[in-house]
């Protein structure tokens, strides 16, 4: 495969079939993750410009070249307060800085108290329309959020889905004890999407489908999934690829203990413990976020059988399409070039963003610098 590229986008794909050396390696386009709530010792909830900084430099190791900072529950002024953060120190992110920000995820503080998770629900708010209004009417915020995730069945739930749908936010089902009726009421209301499938919301049951159930069936949704095989278990990440061909976006739900050795770390404000077994969890012993990378995440879905196609399109365009973002997870004339050159084991060794190479890993190995590493299998 050739490309040609002018001024950061694909131009021109064509195939080289007079090409008689070895072949380099696997291209794809560049992973795009839409939730990471931090890594290599960064939380997004208190993040600075040398912060985000770090976080973009060390991103393109894993494959990553654009990803959604996702701020987790918070009252809305002080969500609102982290959220201003952010966009400030992406603002300040010059060219060439490595992975680039996609805008902001909010998953809370609009979630059910009895499926928190790691988050607090003491901080929980029910989505009335006086909040939405509030995050909407700020005219940065509203422009850049791109996610919120939320649980419909909450007071004002539903009006929420329909409003944020309405002001061009991608809905996302989560933290939620929703019934399989409730979340395909949501879909009907617009929302698109289920924050990690299985994990903090109510479960598949063969009488009542749950949210899981419905996400698996109802075409509309598209299935976020943490794929560290410790949230969900490698048979049900393969049905999920079986039962919804297409339709799975892989996550990592990491946090600002990615990329780090065993130890404590923050995730909005709270003590995590990251462990030797490399599960990050909070002080009562609650998985809290992952350590995991994107490019781990693919190769632990080709361990399980998923053909490599299929798990790096999981891992590009569905994220991208889901967030509409039609010129990014594709290898296309008119898509910017965010590239990944992997090896035979799918590691990558090189990444490009909009055509300027951001990772080498044969470079990276005489470096010194610390950066988020590729985990191994």
């Amino acid at each position: 495969m050739t490309l040609r590229i002018r001024d950061g986008e694909i131009i021109e794909v064509a195939d080289n079939p007079g090409y008689q050396g070895e072949p380099e390696g696997l291209l794809s386009p560049g992973l795009v993750d839409v939730q990471i709530n931090g890594a290599v010792g960064v939380d997004f909830a208190d993040v600075d410009a040398e912060g985000m900084a770090a976080v973009s430099a060390a991103l393109p190791r894993t494959g990553v070249t654009r990803f959604l900072p996702t701020l987790i529950t918070a009252p809305v002024p002080e969500i609102l307060r982290q959220a201003h953060q952010v966009l400030a120190a992406a603002a300040a992110l010059p060219p060439g800085a490595g992975a680039r920000p996609l805008g902001l995820h909010f998953e809370g503080p609009f979630l059910s108290p009895l499926r928190h998770g790691v988050h607090n629900p003491d901080l929980m708010e029910p989505p009335s329309p006086d909040r939405i209004e509030r995050i909407l009417a700020d005219p940065a915020i509203h422009a850049a959020l791109r996610l919120v995730t939320l649980a419909p069945e909450q007071p004002g739930g539903f009006e929420a889905v329909r409003r944020l749908t309405e002001a061009g936010v991608l809905v996302a089902v989560g933290h939620t004890d929703a019934t399989g009726e409730q979340t395909r009421q949501a879909a009907d209301l617009g929302a698109r999407m289920i924050t990690h499938l299985f994990n903090a919301q109510r479960p598949l049951g063969h009488r009542e489908p749950g949210v899981p159930g419905i996400g698996l069936v109802d075409q509309r949704y598209t299935l976020g999934l943490i794929a560290d095989l410790a949230h969900v278990d490698g048979d049900i990440c393969q049905l999920v690829f079986n039962a919804a061909p297409g339709r799975v976006a892989l996550v990592t739900d990491a946090v600002a203990a990615a990329g780090m050795p065993p130890g404590r770390y923050q995730l909005g404000g709270e003590d995590v413990l990251l462990t030797e077994e490399g599960v990050p969890r909070s002080p009562t012993g609650t998985i809290a976020g992952s350590a995991l990378t994107l490019d781990r995440a693919v190769r632990n879905m080709v361990g399980l059988g998923i053909h490599p196609g299929i798990a790096l399109h999981a891992a590009t365009t569905v994220p991208a399409d889901v967030l509409g973002e039609p010129t990014l997870g594709r290898l296309t004339p008119g898509a910017r070039a965010d590239l990944v050159l992997w090896d035979a084991d799918l590691h990558p060794r090189k990444v490009w963003v909009e055509g300027e190479l951001v990772f080498d890993a044969e470079e990276s190995a005489r470096s010194t610098v610390t950066r988020l590493p590729a985990a191994g299998n």
